[in-house]
């Protein structure tokens, strides 16, 4: 049974950092993309970054782009996320989610149908507040 447990959120200020861990069960990460979601109040869950077998550096959301660093741990069924140089606008809950690598779907998903890497673990708060 797929199983994602997210950490290491917290209330930081801005321009401060942050590294999110996620450990998976239930799927070995060679065969399936992984990526990290976010959701703020009043918004819809939206892509932050992706990583893959064909995407091995990952693939981020623009207003990410630069500060933000995915990593995943293959031994320890580990993903992370590096956030540098936090904004406010980067206050949300941060989940992890999966889905398949075979046939390369996972990229349109990771823009247009977040959903798709489900389901979804509790997710970890980060607050960027001064």
């Amino acid at each position: 049974q797929l199983q994602f447990v997210e950490s290491g959120g917290a209330l930081v200020q801005p321009g401060g950092s942050l590294r999110l861990s996620c450990v998976v069960s239930g799927v070995a990460l060679d065969n399936y993309a992984i990526g990290w979601f976010r959701q703020a109040p009043g918004k819809e869950r939206e892509g932050v970054s992706c990583i893959s077998g064909e995407y091995r550096s990952g693939f981020y959301a623009d207003s990410v782009k630069g500060r933000f660093t995915m990593s995943r741990d293959n031994a320890k069924n580990t993903i992370y996320l590096q956030m540098n140089n936090l904004k406010p606008e980067d206050t949300a809950v941060y989940y992890c989610g999966a889905m398949e690598a075979a046939g390369g779907r996972y990229y349109y998903a990771f823009f247009n149908v977040p959903n798709a890497f489900g389901p979804w673990g509790q997710g970890t708060q980060v607050t960027v507040s001064s």
